[in-house]
């Protein structure tokens, strides 16, 4: 079947936010953004965990053209000594130099391309350390635990202005039950 893992719809583009019973501390109240899946896995990034570091502290040269904060991200538990970045291309046009889109007007970008060569063609920029993964078939086993919403991404999700609070926003913003997970308190036990 095309388009589907186990009867899991491929994911790549889609978010992934953490359940409040998911209890792997990488993942708590993350907001993941899918940027591939397929049959041998699945590899994202949480767009919601700003390290205390700027950007410069690691790509110097980077850091006029991020999006505030201006703060590295950790993308996720795997090689936290890699970078990757995403950007925003408006429009519909071609890729810029250094971009790959992954879907829509999201794109991955080159981080040894020249930054004022991307920074001419995109609108928003966050660089992560390290990425989120899953090996072939333990992503739709975690979906299927309850471990994972799986929702729509929207283009700004990434680049969110507060991302400490993204993970409310997007279940907000969602239809029914998911909605009312947004008003989940952090410490249930002190309810």
């Amino acid at each position: 079947m095309t388009g589907h893992i186990a009867g899991v719809r491929r994911l790549t583009g889609r978010l992934l936010v953490a359940t409040p019973r998911l209890g792997d501390p990488n993942f708590r109240r993350a907001v993941v953004l899918v940027l591939d899946h397929n049959d041998d896995g699945a590899l994202g990034i949480v767009v919601n965990h700003p390290l205390e570091v700027d950007v410069e502290a690691v790509l110097p040269d980077w850091q006029p053209f991020t999006t505030a904060p201006g703060r590295l991200f950790q993308g996720g538990p795997v090689q936290l000594d890699s970078a990757l970045g995403i950007v925003a291309v408006p429009g519909d046009d071609a890729e810029p130099a250094g971009v790959r889109r992954i879907i829509g007007s999201l794109g991955l970008v080159d981080l040894d391309t020249p930054p004022h060569v991307v920074a001419r063609g995109v609108s928003g920029l966050r660089i992560f350390a390290g990425y989120s993964g899953w090996s072939a078939g333990q992503l739709e086993s975690e979906v299927a635990d309850g471990a994972w919403y799986v929702v729509d991404a929207e283009s700004r999700d990434p680049f969110s202005d507060s991302p400490e609070t993204l993970w409310r926003q997007v279940l907000r913003r969602q239809r029914g039950e998911l909605a009312f997970v947004s008003t989940y308190p952090e410490d249930p036990s002190l309810n």
